[in-house]
C-alpha cells in the first residue's frame, strides 16, 4: 500500500505520523509533486489556518496535483484544514478559495453565546439513517471556523456530511464522507484511543473499501435537524509540569511554593536545597496520559532563558511525551523573539514552529504577553503584528496560542472609586482588590490588571487563557473563584482555571461557579494526593460533562 501524507508546512504534523507508527502503518511523506502519482491512499493533517494551508500548498506547487488526485478516485483522508479546504472558501481568510469539492463556506462561530475558539472533547452524532441518530465517541477537537450543517441553504454540501456535532446552538459537519474523500474537523491523533481507533479502521480497510464511501445509507435530501438542548463538549482536566534542571544537569518535573522550587534549607535530609525532584517529565506525561489527562502542559521555567532552539534536551523530552501521548500537548516557557549565544537573531514564530513540529500541538506565552499588551495600549488598541501572539497566531491559527497570566491581589482602600473600580473584588472580610498582572514569573509586577491583559491578548490573537493566581498557588484551598469569574466574563475566548486545587470539589466549585472550560493542577497530581480518575468521578457525580476512559 503506497500510504502518503501531505504536509504543507505549517502545523504539527508530527503527531499524526507518530499515530501511525504506533498502529503499525509505514507511510511516506509527500516530497515532490510527482509524488501524488505514486500515492495509492493520501492522508492531509493540519493545524493552522486556511490562507497558510492555501498558499503552502500553492507555493510548492501541491494544489493543482492535490486536485487531480482527488479527482482521481483514490482514496483521501483529510484532518482539520486537511477537510476545511475541500469547501468553496472560508471566512477566516476571504481572499483564497477553497478546492470546492463540497459546495458550501466555512464560517466562524457565533461567539454571543460560547467561547470561540471550539476547543475540547466534543462528541459526534451519524446523520443518517434519519431516525435513531446515535451518539458517537468523543474527541478533540480545536478550531474557530467550521462547516455549517445547514440543508436548507446548501443542500448538496449537506449530502457529504456523515456526522455532526453541536457547539452551543450551532450544528456543524464534524465528518464528511462520499465516495473516496472522508474528512474530519476533529483531531483523531489527539483524540486518545478513540482517535487511534478510528484511524486503524480506515487503514485497515481495503483500497477499494476506502474508494466508494457512502455519506448516507437513504436516499433523497439531507434531513434537517435541530440542536439538543443538552451540551456535549466537556470540561477538560489538564495536567502541567513545571520542568528545569536540577543541579545535576537533568531536566525534572519540579512544584514550587510561591515559585520556590528548591527543598526547605532548614529539613534534615540528603535532599535539602535542592531542586523538587516531583519526576521525569516523559514518565510522567506517560503516567497522565494513562489517567485520562485532557490534556498535557510542560512548562520549561529555565532551560529556554537563553536559546531556546539549543535546547535540545527539552525538544526531546516533547518528541519522547508526542511518541506516547495521543492528547493535546501544551509547551510553554521562552516562546519569545530571542539571541542565541553567537549572535543569531529567532523569533518567536521560528520558536514555536520547531516545538510544533516535535510534537507540541499550543504554545503557551507569559511575560512577553504582558509587554505586548502594554505596547498595544500605548499604540490606542492597536497590534503592530510583531508581537508572538500575532505572529504564531496568523500563521497556525489562534487556537495554537495560550497566554499563562499571572495576577496577584493589589489592596485598595474599600471606598476605592478610581479607574479600576469595575473591577474591585469585595471580600466578606470588608477588604478590597483588584487583580494586577506580573512578569518573570511573579517578581515584577506592572500596571496593567487582569481584565485588561485579558481582553488586550484576546485582540491582538490568543486563542485560551490559562490563568494562575500567585495568591492561590500552592494552597490547597481551591480556585481563586473571584478572579476567574472575573476573566470569564470579559473575554470570549476559552478559560483554563490554574493555581489553588487541593481536592476533587474545588473542581466541583470551579465549572458550577465561574463557567470555565477547563482546569488544571500540577502538585497535587505530582505527589498523587488527588488522582485525575477522582477528579472526573466527582464532576461526573454533579452531572458536569466530563471524557471518561
Amino acid at each position: 500500500m503506497g500510504l502518503y501524507l501531505l504536509d504543507y508546512g505549517a502545523g504539527n504534523v508530527q503527531s499524526l505520523a507518530n499515530s501511525l507508527t504506533k498502529l503499525g502503518h509505514t507511510f511516506t511523506w509527500i516530497a515532490t509533486p510527482e509524488d501524488f502519482d505514486k500515492a495509492t491512499s493520501l492522508i492531509f493533517p493540519g493545524v493552522g489556518a486556511f490562507e497558510t494551508a492555501i498558499d503552502g500548498l500553492a507555493s510548492r506547487g501541491l494544489l493543482e496535483p492535490l486536485r487531480a488526485y482527488l479527482r482521481s478516485g483514490r482514496p483521501y483522508f483529510g484532518i482539520c484544514i486537511g477537510m476545511q479546504v475541500l469547501f468553496a472558501s472560508s471566512a477566516e481568510c476571504p481572499g483564497s478559495a477553497g478546492l470546492n469539492l463540497i459546495p458550501s463556506p466555512i464560517t466562524e462561530f457565533d461567539s454571543s453565546d460560547k467561547s470561540v475558539p471550539h476547543m475540547g472533547w466534543n462528541s459526534t452524532t451519524r446523520v443518517f439513517p434519519q431516525q435513531g441518530m446515535d451518539a458517537q465517541d468523543y474527541y478533540y477537537f480545536v478550531h474557530s471556523y467550521c462547516a455549517k450543517y445547514d440543508p436548507v441553504a446548501y443542500p448538496e454540501a449537506a449530502t457529504w456530511a456523515h456526522t455532526v456535532t453541536q457547539y452551543g446552538q450551532e450544528l456543524f459537519m464534524s465528518t464528511v464522507q462520499k465516495g473516496n474523500v472522508f474528512g474530519v474537523q476533529f483531531h483523531p491523533e489527539k483524540s486518545g484511543a478513540a482517535g487511534l481507533a478510528l484511524l486503524d479502521e480506515w487503514l485497515r480497510k481495503s483500497e477499494t473499501e476506502r474508494s466508494s464511501l457512502s455519506a448516507t445509507s437513504c436516499t433523497g435530501s439531507a434531513p434537517v435537524l435541530k440542536p439538543s438542548s443538552k451540551q456535549t463538549l466537556t470540561k477538560r482536566i489538564i495536567a502541567c509540569m513545571d520542568v528545569r534542571a536540577n543541579d545535576q544537569g537533568d531536566l525534572v518535573v519540579t512544584k514550587g511554593d510561591q515559585y520556590d522550587v528548591r527543598e526547605k534549607s532548614d529539613i534534615k535530609t540528603d535532599t535539602a536545597g535542592a531542586v523538587r525532584n516531583l519526576g521525569k517529565p516523559v514518565a510522567l506525561t506517560a503516567r497522565y496520559y494513562e489517567a485520562g489527562a485532557d490534556e498535557i502542559c510542560l512548562l520549561n521555567i529555565t532551560s529556554f532563558r537563553h536559546s531556546p532552539l539549543r535546547d535540545q534536551p527539552m525538544l526531546a523530552v516533547v518528541r519522547a511525551a508526542a511518541e506516547t501521548v495521543f492528547v493535546p500537548l501544551t509547551i510553554g516557557g521562552g516562546i519569545k523573539d530571542s539571541v542565541d549565544p553567537d549572535g543569531t537573531k529567532r523569533t518567536a514564530l521560528e520558536v514555536a514552529g520547531v516545538y510544533f513540529r516535535a510534537g507540541a500541538d499550543k504554545v503557551s506565552i507569559g511575560s512577553e504577553a504582558v509587554y505586548a499588551v502594554e505596547r498595544l495600549r500605548e499604540r490606542g488598541g492597536q497590534g503592530d503584528g510583531t508581537s508572538a501572539i500575532e505572529t504564531i497566531a496568523k500563521a497556525y491559527g489562534r487556537q495554537a496560542v495560550v497566554v499563562s497570566i499571572d495576577p496577584k491581589r493589589a489592596y485598595v482602600d474599600a471606598s476605592y472609586d478610581g479607574p479600576r473600580r469595575n473591577e474591585i473584588v469585595r471580600g466578606e472580610d470588608g477588604q478590597a482588590w483588584w487583580y494586577q498582572c506580573t512578569v518573570s514569573g511573579g517578581r515584577e509586577s506592572r500596571d496593567l490588571s487582569v481584565v485588561e491583559l485579558a481582553q488586550g491578548v484576546e485582540t491582538l490573537g490568543a486563542g485560551e487563557l490559562l490563568v494562575n493566581s500567585i495568591d492561590r498557588d500552592g494552597t490547597g484551598k481551591g480556585f481563586d473563584l473571584d478572579l476567574l469569574s472575573l476573566v470569564k466574563k470579559s473575554v470570549r475566548i476559552p478559560v483554563v482555571a490554574s493555581s489553588g486545587a487541593g481536592a476533587p470539589g474545588h473542581f466541583v466549585d470551579v465549572f458550577r461557579k465561574t463557567g470555565v472550560e477547563s482546569a488544571l493542577a500540577a502538585g497535587i497530581f505530582h505527589r498523587e494526593e488527588v488522582r485525575i480518575e477522582d477528579v472526573k468521578a466527582a464532576l461526573a457525580a454533579e452531572g458536569i460533562p466530563v471524557r471518561r476512559g
